[in-house]
């Protein structure tokens, strides 16, 4: 059986309990700052839980790799020229931007290239 990767087994195991019949997780990544509490990437979706609601309230939204135009990485790099120890994606969707801040370039980095795989192939 193939690992999947992942940040924190309860962000994962919230990914697991919403998927659809067939669907396969590829990864579920926690992001840092305001908002956004993880990212899961699965076969059919881009999962983003956003912990910004008044009150407490939190979503989980489901971007579909159809409904998505462009997925970007952001990063800043440091005087050396090496990446900085966050990073960021953000997801287009023609309706808005969703940004997600990671930890490192990698997590980042995976993150893109997992998302624009599954657009290509949609």
């Amino acid at each position: 059986m193939n690992q999947i990767v992942h940040d924190r087994p309860e962000q994962l195991a919230l990914i697991q309990a919403g998927l659809l019949q067939g669907e396969i997780v590829y990864a579920v990544y926690d992001c840092i700052g305001v908002g956004t509490g993880f990212v899961g990437i699965t076969d059919k979706r881009v999962v983003i839980q956003d912990k910004s609601f008044v009150g407490g309230k939190m979503a989980i939204t489901s971007v579909p790799y159809k409904n998505i135009r462009s997925v970007s990485m952001v990063s800043n790099k440091s005087m050396l020229g090496k990446f900085a120890s966050t990073s960021s994606i953000a997801i287009n969707t023609g309706g808005g931007v969703q940004q997600a801040d990671f930890r490192g370039d990698e997590k980042a980095r995976h993150a893109h290239d997992l998302i624009l795989w599954n657009m290509l192939q949609a």
